[in-house]
């Protein structure tokens, strides 16, 4: 079986394809250690934080399995037609021979996924004696008696193991068992079970003090362990984001504009390295993604109330990503109560690095001009944004805000919407407002005034 993923895999990159899909940033690091430990046969462990991939990682790997294979029909643990080992696979065998009926089977029944709880037993991984074939007369020495479980029954597959610290050390010495030895006793019944497995785990390094251990005999079973990480740098964050989040629905077009995008990750990428977060428990890239959903739907909550289309996210819609993604959040237990005050520092922080490099080179004067002669601009979450492009220009359709075709070059916007528009002034505005250039008023209510 592991041949067969090897030469499969081997297929795949010489004809420079990739192994594993969908996958941003690994290219250089998690993804070699991944192909190396396929093309030698290893059994293999994930080792990383929530939300590096790992899941993904596993599910890629039943698309390294052929088409279908042939198994002797009827046979509960896919037994080889040439290589039966299950009671019942035996005698089929024996009473037809070359006749013996077989079928096929595809690569979705090859590869099992496991969530790794404690109260886990050895009857649900490997099998236990079935009372009802007791019941019907056979004794229990027969290991027809026997009910296979999950690894007996995707035998020449895939079982992967999620969080595997979790299971107990006595289901984690059955397993060893089986990688191993490829026996195991059930209720005294010694088992051979020539089991032709790939073997996947992932496992979060918290685990191995906080909520349990892999036995050091399991450990040194898995030929290849693998260290994945989060996204490293911000334009790659920035296409997680884009590529897993799902968007709002309907008949309204939803657009986060690419500044928008970057101020997310960057927030994300700050909470990664901030003293006030637990560190060990991670700030995963569902994080981000959540966010980038959540704020994408804000912007169609407003499009709806006011009937503008598109709808855009415009900063404003940054507060119902800090109320959404309080609970997702780990903090360290001496910043008890400061928790919203942590996450607005962070933000804020974020997107004044956001703006400063996507404004280096613009002149703002002349809009600082306009609010040192008296401008006024109040915004909120259900404020359309030809009204607040109105408040600058004097008219609601929105002529010429000053420097707004700088400004809208430089952000990445290639389309002069209102809405769009409104994003990029609004996202100005309170880059000017944390360079210290304009005021800003929280007027209560989800209204902001921007003065000077």
């Amino acid at each position: 079986m592991k041949q067969e993923i090897a030469a499969n895999a081997a297929s795949r990159l010489r004809a420079g394809d990739e192994l594993v899909t969908g996958l941003v940033g690994f290219d250089d690091t998690v993804l070699p250690a991944v192909e190396t430990a396929l093309l030698a046969g290893h059994d293999l462990i994930l080792l990383g934080e929530r939300g590096q991939a790992k899941s993904r990682i596993l599910r890629a790997l039943p698309e390294l399995l052929d088409d279908a294979i042939p198994v002797v029909a009827g046979s509960e643990v896919h037994d080889h037609p040439y290589h039966p080992f299950s009671p019942g696979a035996r005698a089929l065998v024996a009473d037809h021979g070359d006749d013996t009926p077989i079928e096929w089977i595809g690569r979705e029944a090859r590869f099992a996924e496991k969530l790794a709880t404690p109260d886990i037993a050895v009857a649900d991984l490997i099998g236990d004696v079935d009372p009802i074939k007791v019941a019907e007369g056979r004794y229990l020495g027969d290991e027809g008696t026997i009910h296979f479980g999950l690894l007996p029954r995707h035998n020449r597959g895939i079982v992967a193991i999620n969080e595997l610290p979790d299971l107990a050390e006595r289901i984690q010495v059955a397993l060893l068992n089986v990688m191993e030895e490829r026996d195991v006793q059930v209720r005294g019944y010694s088992l051979r079970l020539p089991l032709d497995l790939l073997v996947v785990a992932t496992a979060n390094p918290e685990d191995y003090t906080n909520r349990g251990r892999i036995i050091t005999p399991l450990k040194d079973r898995f030929g290849s362990e693998v260290r994945t990480h989060y996204p490293t740098r911000l334009e790659d964050e920035v296409a997680v984001m884009a590529q897993e989040a799902v968007l709002p629905g309907g008949s309204v077009d939803v657009a986060v504009p690419p500044h928008l995008s970057e101020v997310l990750a960057a927030f994300t990428r700050a909470l990664r390295s901030a003293s006030e977060v637990n560190q060990r428990s991670g700030v995963s890239v569902r994080f981000s993604t959540a966010s980038y959903e959540t704020l994408a739907a804000s912007a169609l909550r407003r499009a709806l109330r006011v009937g503008e289309e598109p709808a855009v996210a415009r900063p404003v819609d940054l507060a119902q990503v800090l109320a959404a993604g309080l609970g997702k959040i780990e903090f360290e237990t001496y910043e008890e109560g400061r928790e919203i005050e942590v996450l607005e520092r962070l933000l804020r922080r974020a997107l004044l690095e956001v703006f400063r490099r996507r404004t280096a080179g613009v002149d703002l004067s002349a809009l600082v001009e306009r609010f040192e002669a008296g401008a006024v601009v109040e915004t909120s979450d259900t404020l359309a944004g030809a009204d607040l492009l109105g408040q600058l220009s004097g008219d609601e359709t929105g002529p010429a805000v000053p420097g707004l075709g700088r400004l809208l070059a430089a952000l990445d916007v290639a389309e002069e919407s209102p809405a769009l528009a409104a994003s990029a002034l609004e996202f100005a505005l309170e880059g000017l407002h944390l360079s210290r250039r304009i005021d800003r008023t929280d007027l209560g209510d989800g209204v902001v005034r921007y003065g000077a």
